[in-house]
């Protein structure tokens, strides 16, 4: 199963941050999905089967539309 998760996205995890926050916003996505915590400004990077275990849900979508990379020009 593929997790559509985008940059600015907004997520909240099911355990909570030691400062208290439950909600953090996506900052990279790759092999690791990278997340800012919205109460203390903490950064944390997660490997995208852990991120996906500990999601609980979507607070808020990206608007921005994904990242779409141009076909690469072959030699011929």
């Amino acid at each position: 199963m593929t997790l559509d998760v985008r940059v600015d996205d907004v997520v909240r995890l099911r355990k909570p941050h030691p400062c208290g926050a439950t909600d953090w916003v996506v900052v990279r996505v790759g092999a690791d999905i990278g997340l800012r915590c919205l109460g203390c400004g903490r950064r944390i990077m997660l490997p995208r089967h852990e991120f996906r275990r500990r999601l609980k849900s979507f607070v808020s979508r990206s608007e921005k539309p994904p990242l779409v990379l141009p076909p690469r020009p072959t030699d011929g």
